[in-house]
């Protein structure tokens, strides 16, 4: 990989850092085993006393990425073990996930997002406990037919997870802990992080509906709501332990002589369904931080607070991108900046590998999404004020 290419990687995430998206982030680009480009930047928060990003030791809020590492992995190691085909009806294994046309819904409904559930709901606002919050999910009427089309939902991945619990004889959180962090040595990841690691923790939001600033737990009010572990959000992790999930992916199942699941099995989930998801997965379509440069089967996932990772296994490559950016963004359109940040990180990424033919005949761009800064700051309109007139007195 050319280096002069990688160091545009530090580019990238440092104008989204200076135009106050995120105050700082964790990023590991690997190849063919390695980490080639590991770096913090930046702070935790935007304090003088917060700590410097360390990709080892800080630890971010991974948000949606808990639907394909902790969620989609755990259902993978059940599909491999016989235990959970992808036909199975969900109404099957847990009888309270009733009402008219759930008795149709299947595991692949879920893992693609085409069961019929909408995309969420504010539990925070009718639970008052998590058992509440998880019958609230299961009796969650559906918004259209299953199968007929794609609406990403925080609700069908919570059922998935209920799924696992039910099958597994475990917690969701235990279960990952047991089959996945622990085998893979991913000590710093998990859900309901302990007190005594809040000091690495990157802060989130900072006037929540909870109505305190957030800092180790997690950030989705729905997560939340749900006692802070859920198929959809609620896994912690750092960087340089997504690059170990990374690598075992890419070696189709293994790492360090440690199986977590088989090489078929992460071929069937990872290959293209429908409406450019996988099974779990997202795949690589020029959308949602993929950038234009990785492969037709790179796949991967992003995170509402500022996270992603895309793993390419036609270049033996993966792009890790860990942020805050939903803590007290200075800029107006933190999402906007975020979005181009994603999208360039992984086309410098793909760009700098010199050894495949394609990329070394690519157009390298002058300029970035993030040199360019399109709808990142638009000025503030002022509201425009009608001329009023005094009528005189006759």
């Amino acid at each position: 990989m050319s280096a002069d290419r990688l160091a545009t990687v530090d580019r990238v995430v440092k104008r989204g850092m200076t135009a106050g998206a995120y105050p700082g982030a964790a990023v590991v680009v690997g190849r063919r085993g390695y980490a080639v480009w590991q770096k913090g930047f930046g702070k935790l928060g935007w304090t003088a006393s917060s700590l410097p990003v360390d990709p080892v030791n800080s630890i971010y809020d991974l948000a949606s990425l808990t639907k394909v590492i902790g969620l989609t992995t755990s259902v993978m190691i059940l599909h491999d073990e016989g235990k959970l085909p992808l036909d199975a009806r969900v109404v099957d294994i847990l009888p309270a996930f009733a009402g008219p046309g759930k008795q149709k819904i299947t595991i692949e409904h879920l893992l693609t997002h085409r069961s019929g559930l909408p995309a969420g709901r504010q539990l925070w606002k009718t639970a008052r406990t998590p058992a509440q919050a998880r019958a609230q999910v299961l009796e969650t009427n559906l918004q259209t037919q299953p199968g007929a089309r794609f609406v990403y939902s925080d609700l069908g991945a919570a059922v998935l997870g209920m799924v696992v619990e039910k099958i597994s004889g475990m917690s969701l959180d235990k279960f990952a802990e047991t089959r996945i962090f622990e085998p893979l040595e991913m000590f710093d990841t998990g859900f309901l992080p302990e007190d005594s690691l809040k000091y690495r923790i990157a802060p989130t939001e900072v006037s929540p509906p909870r109505g305190y600033p957030v800092r180790g737990e997690v950030h989705d009010e729905a997560a939340f709501a749900l006692g802070g572990v859920s198929g959809h959000a609620g896994l912690f992790g750092t960087a340089a332990d997504l690059s170990i999930f990374a690598q075992m992916m890419l070696n189709g199942g293994e790492y360090n002589g440690v199986r977590i699941v088989s090489d078929t099995t992460i071929a069937r989930f990872t290959k293209l369904v429908k409406d450019d998801r996988a099974l779990g997965w997202e795949t690589a379509a020029g959308v949602h931080g993929a950038g234009e440069f990785l492969s037709a089967s790179a796949y991967g996932h992003t995170g509402y607070t500022g996270t992603s990772l895309w793993i390419d296994p036609e270049r033996d490559m993966f792009v890790i991108l860990l942020t805050n950016r939903v803590h007290a963004a200075r800029a107006r359109r933190p999402g906007v900046i975020i979005a181009d940040v994603r999208n360039d990180l992984a086309d410098a990424a793909a760009l700098a590998v010199t050894d495949e033919p394609l990329l070394r005949q690519a157009v390298y761009p002058a300029k970035f999404r993030v040199d360019k800064q399109v709808d990142w700051n638009p000025p503030v309109r002022k509201p425009v004020r009608k001329a009023t007139t005094t009528k005189k007195k006759a």
